[in-house]
């Protein structure tokens, strides 16, 4: 009876237990599946975080990328900018020179107007002096003409063409003359037709008050020397010097409007190979020209009229 008891007690504490455990298993089964899902749900949501950590990650390197991209652009801009503010300085430096030109342009332009304006009175000035000499060489030309005319009007009659030459040469008139019609050979004595010859040129000589009179002697290459005469140098001297003496003593004409003058043998003309060239080397060459003080009066520009 206590067996049986003790066996139903047994029994209904074993049934106990075993319900308790069904239950608390079953409760256990019911959290595992929870557990589960909650797991799942959490491996769903590490995936999402891990995706959006990789997304993250990626942006993180576009950012960096981009921002290491906007330092160096940053960086190369700087530098665009230190380069413009260096040329915005070249530019002002440029700018202060030019500036600085202009002023000196200015003062040198205000300076070239000045002398320009000098320049201009100054050539006016000289195409009036200019005009002047064109004009007294005109003039000259003129009285030179009329001059030589004169001499040959006067000197042609009784006188060998060969024995005379009459010409203009610039400003002056000249009068070639043979020696054989002025003096005998090897001598500085004048003959009479020379004297009759020297009578017309100073009856033209005369009638130009304002004319000077050179005389000047010409020899040919003939080595000479005589108790009278050293060589050609002498010789030509002391024909000029005849000559002067009778335009002076025999005919009037002023002192201090004659000159002598000897060549010698070093002003040929003609060859002295041959008897004609000597023939022509020996001369006397009479010069009528202006005198020499109002010539250069007339070269001075300060006697150019205002």
């Amino acid at each position: 009876m206590k067996t049986t008891k003790l066996f139903t007690l047994l029994f209904s504490l074993l049934l106990l237990t075993s319900c308790v455990s069904k239950k608390k298993f079953a409760g256990m089964e019911s959290e595992l599946e929870l557990a589960k899902a909650d797991l799942q749900t959490c491996n769903s949501d590490l995936a999402r975080q891990v995706k959006s950590l990789d997304a993250c990650n990626q942006e993180k390197s576009r950012l960096t990328a981009e921002l290491n991209s906007m330092k160096s652009n940053m960086t190369l801009r700087e530098e665009q900018i230190e380069d413009l503010r260096s040329q915005i300085d070249d530019i002002r430096t440029q700018r202060d020179k030019q500036l600085s030109t202009v002023d000196d342009l200015t003062t040198l332009s205000q300076s070239a107007t000045q002398n320009i304006e000098r320049t201009l009175d100054q050539l006016d000035k000289k195409d009036r002096y200019i005009g002047l000499l064109q004009a007294a060489k005109t003039r000259a030309d003129s009285i030179n003409l009329v001059l030589a005319v004169n001499l040959k009007n006067v000197l042609a009659d009784g006188i060998n063409d060969q024995d005379i030459e009459i010409k203009v040469d610039k400003t002056v008139v000249m009068v070639n003359l043979s020696d054989k019609m002025l003096y005998r050979s090897g001598s500085a004595n004048l003959n009479a037709d020379a004297k009759r010859v020297l009578g017309k040129i100073a009856q033209i000589v005369q009638s130009r008050p304002n004319l000077e009179v050179m005389v000047e002697g010409n020899t040919d290459d003939d080595p000479i020397r005589t108790a009278c005469l050293d060589d050609n140098w002498d010789l030509s001297v002391k024909r000029a010097t005849s000559v002067v003496r009778v335009l002076q003593k025999d005919y009037g004409v002023a002192a201090n409007r004659l000159i002598a003058a000897g060549r010698g043998e070093y002003n040929p003309i003609a060859d002295n190979e041959t008897s004609e060239g000597k023939s022509t080397n020996r001369r006397t060459r009479i010069i009528i020209m202006p005198k020499l003080d109002e010539f250069y009066d007339l070269l001075n520009p300060d006697n150019v009229p205002e």
